[in-house]
């Protein structure tokens, strides 16, 4: 018989972003992305979108990742990532990867990106079997 240990349950998680401009981000991923935002937090949905913004001491320590997202998240349907990018786009939402679906063996799958003033890109997609 394998060990049983007791797992804690983890609610939510973050991303933590070094960014040149504190209170320009903090503007865009609340004005852009629906986030609400505290002295360093940008989250929404109850943190299902979270993010931990802290002013970088030097430029050059900002550095978003290449060729890849920073961050992905996910919505419960492809319709709600629809009402997702239109909402962002109308927000005015620095978009990188317009909504593309790819066929599977198990189903559909359709994401979007966006980026903030750092060029941190956020992947959002969703699933249909």
């Amino acid at each position: 018989m394998l060990n049983q240990q007791a797992k804690g349950k983890i609610e939510s998680s973050l991303t933590v972003l070094l960014v040149s401009d504190l209170e320009r981000s903090k503007s865009y991923y609340q004005n852009a992305l629906g986030c609400e935002t505290t002295e360093w937090w940008a989250v929404r949905d109850d943190f299902g979108l979270g993010f931990k913004l802290i002013q970088a001491d030097d430029p050059n320590d900002v550095r978003p990742n290449t060729g890849t997202w920073n961050t992905y998240a996910y919505t419960e349907s492809i319709a709600a990532l629809d009402v997702l990018y239109e909402e962002f786009r109308a927000n005015g939402a620095m978009i990188v990867e317009e909504p593309k679906v790819s066929e599977f063996d198990w189903g559909l799958w359709k994401e979007f990106s966006v980026k903030d003033p750092d060029g941190y890109v956020i992947g959002f997609g969703s699933g249909a079997k």
